[in-house]
């Protein structure tokens, strides 16, 4: 059972989930009502009452009778909610008027989608992340020349498109809808050093990857050893600890804080979703070898080889 941020991803999950959007949705309108503060960041200049009128059945009494069982309701909040996110960004970006309120509505759809899948399977069907072109397979026997090209063209698309294309557009957003909040400069200087040092670490874990494990970080190019030296030595995953240390340095340089927080999202999405099935591949692949290692060298926290244990 997938946990995301200690909360087990269940079907009574996901009804808890549009419960409490139906009372926010609720709580929303309340405001919006009572404060022309909250109306005019969340609304700009479109009709109240108009919006009223859709919003408040197929949204807040929509989340409510999927949140009391009803999964027909699915059908008919949750394509609303997605109409309304795409509506208000589009209108954001255009008059960079609303842009909370299509923050707001953007992110409510991601997890309405999710929960609804929860809902219509019954589960989280996290297999679906691994599988096709990202399904576990170990790298062909290509000699170690061929790895380490492929490692470093698999590296340069990751990083130019999570790294730069895609923060560099989340910034643009961000500043278009009127969210950005002004930082010292120390803090995109710190965001300098911070990028130098985690992409020493990206770079040092792929080399390791290709030379040590004979693969690459593609799940469908895996290593075919388990890698324990190099920064494997000191923590589990050193490429996923440096690609998250990037997007945040990344956030930091440019100043967004929705592109660190887009970083810390992809992090817990990934230590919740993919890291357990990499870790059942791995066991299953390695078996005893890979139990000794997790049960020496921490997830996460990096710790000195002569004094690892189990964390």
């Amino acid at each position: 059972m997938p946990v995301i941020a200690g909360i087990p991803i269940t079907p009574l999950t996901a009804r808890l989930f549009f419960a409490v959007q139906a009372a926010a949705g609720a709580l929303w309108w309340i405001l919006v009502a009572l404060s022309d503060d909250v109306r005019t960041l969340t609304l700009g200049e479109l009709p109240t009452g108009l919006v009223a009128a859709f919003d408040i059945p197929l949204f807040v009494l929509g989340s409510a009778i999927v949140a009391a069982g009803a999964r027909w309701a699915i059908w008919v909040t949750v394509p609303w909610t997605v109409l309304v996110a795409v509506g208000m960004a589009a209108y954001a970006t255009v008059t960079g008027l609303a842009g909370w309120g299509a923050l707001t509505m953007v992110v409510a759809a991601g997890v309405s989608v999710a929960a609804a899948v929860v809902l219509v399977c019954g589960r989280a069907p996290v297999e679906w992340v691994v599988t096709g072109p990202l399904a576990f397979r170990p790298a062909g026997r290509v000699g170690t020349r061929a790895l380490l090209a492929r490692t470093g063209l698999q590296t340069l698309f990751f990083w130019g498109t999570f790294l730069l294309v895609i923060p560099i557009v989340v910034s643009l957003v961000e500043a278009r809808w009127a969210l950005r909040i002004e930082i010292p400069f120390v803090v995109h200087l710190a965001g300098g050093v911070l990028l130098a040092a985690a992409t020493a670490l990206g770079v040092w874990s792929a080399v390791s990857m290709s030379v040590e494990g004979e693969g690459t970080p593609l799940p469908s190019q895996m290593a075919r050893r388990l890698v324990i030296n190099g920064p494997y030595r000191y923590v589990r995953n050193p490429m996923a600890v440096a690609g998250i240390a990037q997007g945040i340095s990344v956030g930091l340089i440019l100043g967004s804080w929705l592109v660190v927080a887009y970083s810390l999202f992809g992090s817990v999405l990934w230590n919740s979703v993919v890291r357990p099935l990499e870790e059942a591949d791995l066991q299953e692949r390695f078996g005893a070898e890979f139990l000794e290692y997790s049960g020496r060298v921490s997830c996460w926290m990096p710790v000195r080889p002569a004094v690892s244990r189990a964390l």
